[in-house]
This record gives C-alpha cells, structure tokens and sequence, in this order.
C-alpha cells in the first residue's frame, strides 16, 4: 500500500519508519544532528514548496540493495521527506490505506 505524503510524492507503507512534527522533534540537538548527517549525504527530500510542517522517516530499498551486493561502507539507508502536510493528515493517510 501507498501513502502520499505530499502534491508529489508517495512512499510504500512498509518502508515507512516515523511521521515526525517539526515543531515538537527539532528543538533537540540529536534531531537537529540526524538531520544534517541526512542532508550531508543527500538523504533529504523536499516535498512541496511550503514551509515543511512534518518529516517521514523511511528506508531506501534500492540503497540497502545497492550496497548489500558491492560490499561498501555502509552509510545511512534511511531517506527524509520533509512535507507541509501535517502529522495528523499524514497519520490519518496512513491509518484510513488511501493513496
């Protein structure tokens, strides 16, 4: 199953991790250093062009693939969407299974 989590992109439900309010999660220096690592190595995307309001945490299948058949240093797998939707409309996508 698939959720939207913006006007462009949409990501499987099973490679879903966390929805994250921006608000209440990146007063904390561990949030706030999560996410620069994630955006040195390229792992965010913006979704939108508003203000982000909430961040999706998922895994990259094709990375985890990618790096399970060469071998290499293994570097963080997960991919941050940073959305204007909120958690509550995120979280009801999610429960109600709508695209």
């Amino acid at each position: 199953m698939y959720v939207s989590i913006g006007p462009s992109a949409v990501v499987r439900r099973d490679d879903m991790i966390g929805i994250f309010d921006m608000d209440n999660c990146t007063w904390s220096h561990r949030t706030r250093k999560s996410l620069s690592v994630c955006e040195q190595e390229g792992n965010i995307v913006l979704v939108g062009e508003d203000i982000p309001r909430a961040f999706v945490v998922c895994n990259e299948r094709k990375k985890v693939r990618k790096k399970r058949l060469s071998g290499g240093k293994k570097k963080n797998d997960a991919v941050v969407y940073m959305t204007q939707l909120s958690v509550q409309t995120l979280q009801k996508r999610v429960e109600s299974e709508q695209i």
